[in-house]
């Protein structure tokens, strides 16, 4: 007897996986989530205490993108009952010690990108940022008003009360081992046994290209590389300073010219303030000449000069998977229909899970999304590999 056939079945388990199969379900699709290993597993890149989001991005359709994730993670907390974000903000800052031609650096022209979206700033000068975050010492600051940071465990906490209300069956320590399209649908097959679904969609990050590998014929392989950044550091300030860098008072802070991001204390879920050193991929020019954190720490955050120090030596220092051209990647895998991939989230992608859930369950059930994601099209890299002949 064959088996049941399901609506969806979902290959990969972390939030971009997760929120997939909430939407889906949302519309009483009947849908399995098949991930290799365990759900909430602390070394996988869906983990950890926090995550930024933000708007300020230079390229305006992300900004957009980050825009309509923040509402749709507004509805997640609405239905689910929960809260899973930090409303704190995100203050991009700069020094002209640092950069001195401050109108080209990411602060200034991501606001710009901002301004031009009518999106919620403010913006202070030196005097200003002193009064109002006196452990600061910087030229310019440009908050982000709709933005902060997601506390990740409450949102595993909530993915896995609606996902279980609503029938969605979660298969963990499962690896597939082929994929057969047949008769309008696919036959999954796992070391756990087979499966059979109208529309599939994959979305194993750093383990795309082995499912992909699973369907004949399949000429699609995406130019992913893991990569976290080059140092985090947890601050943890004097008992007397403390109240200066909890996130009723403390934004996000952000000198991404000089590839930092700082993540303020809160309450109940990170007890310091959070510091990574990496390269972002869309600087507007040069990397800006700070060696490291604690050099960030000496010239731009004084305040935390005195902090006791300690190493991120877990998955809270973030873990990225880069995509060659530094797009997304989101859509039809090219050959085959009913089968979608997500892929490629550029180091700064959690706070889009609850979006690209939407636009990947639209897929698969309805066969297109509301949201024009042309330029995310998987199919540019199957036509790279037929071109080269791959």
């Amino acid at each position: 007897m064959p088996a049941a056939l399901n609506d969806l079945l979902i290959i990969g388990g972390g939030v971009m996986g997760r929120f997939t199969a909430h939407h889906a379900a949302e519309r009483s699709a009947r849908v399995v989530v098949l991930e290799r290993g365990r759900i909430g597993d602390p070394t996988t890149a869906s983990y950890g205490r926090t995550r930024s989001f933000r708007n300020d991005y230079l390229d305006a359709t992300y900004a957009r993108l980050a825009h309509e994730a923040f509402h749709l993670w507004g509805d997640f907390e609405r239905r689910t009952g929960s809260g899973v974000l930090v409303r704190c903000g995100c203050l991009n800052i700069g020094k002209r010690a640092v950069t001195p031609d401050l109108a080209r650096t990411y602060v200034q022209l991501s606001f710009e990108t901002l301004r031009r979206l009518r999106l919620k700033t403010e913006s202070f000068d030196a005097e200003a940022l002193r009064r109002r975050f006196p452990y600061l010492e910087a030229d310019v600051g440009h908050l982000d008003v709709d933005a902060g940071v997601v506390d990740v465990p409450a949102v595993n906490r909530a993915l896995t009360r609606a996902l279980a209300d609503r029938g969605v069956r979660t298969l963990e320590g499962v690896e597939t081992t082929a994929i057969v399209p047949e008769d309008a649908a696919f036959r999954v097959i796992t070391d756990a046994g087979e499966l059979r679904t109208r529309s599939l969609v994959v979305a194993a990050g750093h383990g795309t290209n082995d499912v992909l590998e699973a369907l004949p014929g399949c000429r699609l392989r995406v130019p992913i590389t893991r990569d976290r950044p080059s140092d985090a550091k947890y601050f943890f300030p004097s008992a007397e300073d403390r109240h200066q860098f909890t996130a009723d008072v403390m934004p996000v802070i952000a000198y991404l010219d000089a590839g930092i991001y700082c993540h303020p204390i809160v309450e109940g879920l990170a007890d310091a303030v959070k510091i990574g050193y990496y390269h972002p991929p869309d600087l507007p020019g040069d990397r800006a000449p700070l060696d490291g954190i604690a050099d960030f720490v000496e010239q731009c955050m004084p305040g935390l000069r005195t902090a006791t120090v300690r190493d991120v030596d877990d998955v809270d220092g973030c873990d990225y998977d880069l995509v060659a051209d530094d797009d997304f990647v989101l859509g039809a895998v090219p050959g085959f229909a009913n089968a979608f991939v997500g892929v490629g989230w550029r180091g700064t992608g959690y706070k889009f899970a609850p979006w690209i859930g939407r636009v990947l369950a639209e897929c698969a059930l309805q066969g297109g999304t509301v949201y024009d994601i042309d330029r995310f099209d998987p199919a540019r890299f199957a036509e790279v590999r037929a071109a080269v002949g791959l």
